[in-house]
């Protein structure tokens, strides 16, 4: 049994300003080719299908387009919720979905969801397990003791009755120990949340959601990654398709195939004028995001519309240079009196920006006390 494991859709996410709907449309589309590409039997959806608990109604739409075409191909879906999910909107309609093999697990009642498929192998049970919180989960298992969030996966497992002798897969939406994260994830104050990847031994593959960067904190227990990038912390991470084949009992493979972006994001650092000359921009796709960081130590007037002109979806402009490296602390001033107006300003600049003032902007506040007290003290 083959499947392709994605996770963290995040439909209706603006990246800033600007609206990803168009670039999650064609991200969703490749994704359903690179499946029956590779030949998979089904889908794993493993949670954050929308970005908040209220999606726009044109990420609704867009969620429904994605399931209207799965239901066309000859792929089984398989949907958990997340943490970015309302259980309610996500299960609404799963008893028709079933109909057309899309299922859905968005609410726990206190039984594990569990799809038993069969292919060459025999029996494969997928266990499906929406996002879970402790609160959640304490008055179906009294007899557990839940004072954690491993303590909450392992009383919803052993009270499942799953046959772990079997070939079983998990899907689940919860922060792993040892996981790294990046800025676009919700998480915790800190390891509140955690869960122990020893609670799935004995599973034979894990797909999990909620953490951003592709990766493995235990073997066969996975994060797929989102399938865009949704943040600056993102723009190293390579994303993918994770596709996972299950043979016999232990016998799993997993591969990822990539993901390439209507747009994609990337980061610029440098002085105005070197970054605006075409021998720099040249070759570039200036469709894509921009992270841009100026290193002028000059003011530049109107620097974000003129740059613009290049570079069109630029998400957030910084600054690095010798103002934004000096932490100090303006001080009250001494001896006001005995200081010329042009002194006292001098030194107020010094003490906010930690450089003295240069030629132009010394001549350009002369100019102005000068028209204001008329004798240039």
């Amino acid at each position: 049994m083959k499947f392709a494991h994605i996770s963290d859709l995040h439909l209706g996410k603006r990246l800033d300003n600007y609206s990803l709907i168009e670039d999650q449309r064609h991200i969703l589309s490749q994704i359903i080719k690179i499946a029956l590409d590779e030949g998979c039997d089904g889908i794993l959806i493993a949670g954050d299908i929308y970005d908040k608990a209220s999606p726009s109604a044109e990420a609704v739409k867009l969620f429904d387009e994605f399931l209207t075409e799965l239901s066309r191909t000859s792929l089984s879906v398989y949907i958990i919720s997340g943490n970015h999910d309302s259980a309610e909107r996500i299960n609404y309609g799963r008893e028709i979905m079933e109909k057309a093999d899309i299922h859905i697990a968005a609410e726990y009642d206190g039984k594990l969801s569990v799809v038993t498929v069969e292919d060459e192998y025999g029996s494969l049970d997928i266990c499906m397990l929406p996002f879970l919180k402790p609160s959640m989960v304490r008055h179906y298992h009294e007899d557990h003791e839940i004072a954690s969030y491993t303590d909450m996966i392992r009383a919803v497992i052993e009270s499942s009755g799953i046959d772990k002798s079997r070939r079983c897969l998990m899907m689940c939406h919860q922060f792993i120990s040892g996981a790294a994260t990046c800025d676009s994830e919700y998480l915790n104050v800190g390891t509140l949340d955690n869960v122990d990847a020893n609670v799935f031994e004995g599973f034979d593959y894990v797909a999990l959601g909620h953490i951003h960067g592709p990766q493995e904190p235990a073997k066969n227990v996975r994060y797929c990654g989102t399938p865009l990038k949704y943040s600056g912390s993102e723009i190293k991470h390579k994303k993918s398709v994770t596709i996972v084949e299950l043979k016999g009992k232990n016998d799993v493979s997993v591969s990822t195939v990539p993901l390439v972006p209507l747009r994609d994001m990337h980061e610029i650092k440098g002085k105005y004028d070197e970054i605006m000359d075409k021998s720099f921009y040249e070759g570039k796709d200036l469709d894509d995001f921009y992270y841009i960081t100026l290193t002028d130590n000059d003011e530049i007037l109107n620097v974000m519309q003129r740059l613009r002109t290049v570079y069109k979806n630029i998400v957030k402009l910084t600054f690095d240079n010798e103002r934004t490296r000096t932490t100090s602390q303006v001080k009250r001033v001494e001896n006001t009196a005995s200081r010329s107006p042009f002194e006292l300003f001098a030194g107020l600049y010094k003490e906010q920006n930690g450089v003295d003032l240069d030629e132009e902007q010394a001549e350009y506040i002369q100019s102005m006390i000068s028209r204001i007290w008329g004798d240039g003290r």
